[in-house]
């Protein structure tokens, strides 16, 4: 189950009932920020280790029903308790809402470690004998075949089916449940591209193993915020203070949501939206963004933005999303396009990104540009995904 792995300071005594459907899923999600909390009365306090993923056995070797929660108290220090050797802090990676601060700065430096490994021609034998299963139903480069490298580059192995939507058992008419039940008896791992938001935590609540959603829909893709927001700390030097431009397909963009919630993290950050009318940023996200005291703003002008912002973060009209309404397409793409102009009125320092692929709305004379990073930000990708893949199979 994604988001499994909780801590909390409140006592527990005996047996704990996991979430058994998906609304008690969701509620227990929501209230994770609530139950990672510290006695400010002492300088320790004991932390209950929720994993509800099922659990194969206990030491007497009896099979724990799927259900089963398992708690584990742990005495540590205020300073978070990450420490090498220790079980990854999550089951599953779904949303980017499982994240806390500390948890994200620890990723990075084991993404920096990841960097180092990648640059040794020798590679790396930490996930030797992993098998890692890539279920993609909807087309993608980057992402698939950055955790297919990711995975190689660690040791481990790749079973993989590209557009599974029609090569798949899925065109039978096989239930995803079904699918997933399969084939986790075939890996240790499922990274899982598809066309429906919140395919990824059905996923999750069926398998017993590991569940990366490499983007469901227009829901979320959060290894994609993973590495945008890692990209943006190598580039800009820092996290808190900035400000971000969010352009493009605001409404369908898995991408610009993810990065969002991230973003709501830090201090001090400020977003501007920056969309054609028909694909506006939903008012799910604003109202988050506002709960969390994060100050945002709606522009039309990408100029002034651009002018402002540590990071113009550009993202394409997607097409697929509009299904036959090819009018409303038409009438937002080409609407905002980052080219030279735009580069001229950008600050030294600042960055332009894009999840790719683009269409037109980065012209290529932007490439030369040295603030031009979605190339070093695609590149990241492999990094962070080599980062969960090792804290997901074998901790931290």
């Amino acid at each position: 189950m994604a988001s499994s792995s909780l801590f909390c300071t409140c006592p527990l005594q005996g047996p704990v009932s996991a979430p058994k459907t998906m609304k008690c899923y969701t509620d227990f999600l929501s209230n994770y920020s609530s139950l990672f909390k510290q006695s400010p009365d002492s300088r320790s306090h004991s932390r209950v280790l929720f994993s509800v993923k099922s659990i194969n056995r206990e030491q007497s070797g009896r099979l724990l029903p799927r259900n089963r929660v398992q708690c584990q108290a742990l005495d540590v220090d205020n300073k978070p308790s990450i420490l090498i050797g220790n079980k990854f802090q999550l089951d599953d990676v779904i949303e980017a809402q499982q994240f806390d601060r500390d948890i994200l700065t620890a990723i990075f430096e084991v993404t920096r470690e990841m960097e180092r490994v990648e640059k040794n021609s020798h590679g790396s034998q930490i996930l030797k004998g992993f098998l890692m299963a890539t279920l993609f139903y909807e087309p993608s480069t980057r992402t698939r075949l950055s955790f297919e490298s990711a995975m190689k580059r660690l040791g481990g192995e790749v079973l993989t089916t590209e557009n599974a939507r029609e090569f798949s058992s899925a065109a039978k008419g096989e239930t995803l449940e079904d699918t997933i039940r399969t084939v986790e008896g075939y890996s240790d791992i499922i990274v899982m591209r598809h066309f429906e938001s919140g395919a990824a935590r059905r996923a999750a609540v069926t398998a017993s193993i590991p569940v990366i959603n490499a983007g469901d829909g227009p829901g979320q893709h959060p290894t994609q915020a993973l590495l945008d927001v890692y990209t943006i700390e190598r580039e800009i030097g820092k996290l808190d203070g900035i400000k971000v431009g969010l352009v493009g397909d605001l409404a369908n963009g898995r991408t610009v949501r993810s990065l969002a919630y991230l973003l709501s993290k830090y201090q001090d950050v400020k977003i501007y939206f920056v969309s054609p009318e028909v694909v506006k940023m939903k008012d799910d996200i604003k109202s988050f963004l506002t709960l969390k005291g994060l100050k945002w703003e709606e522009s039309g002008d990408l100029m002034e933005v651009a002018s402002k912002c540590d990071v113009v973060y550009q993202t394409r009209i997607q097409r697929e999303r509009f299904g036959e309404r090819t009018d409303l397409y038409e009438e937002a793409r080409g609407k905002y396009i980052v080219d030279g102009a735009v580069l001229s009125v950008m600050q030294k320092h600042a960055v332009v990104m894009h999840p790719l692929p683009r269409l037109d709305e980065i012209t290529v004379d932007v490439d030369a540009d040295p603030r031009a990073a979605y190339f070093r930000q695609a590149k990241n990708g492999l990094y962070i995904r080599m980062a969960l893949l090792k804290l997901l199979l074998v901790g931290w």
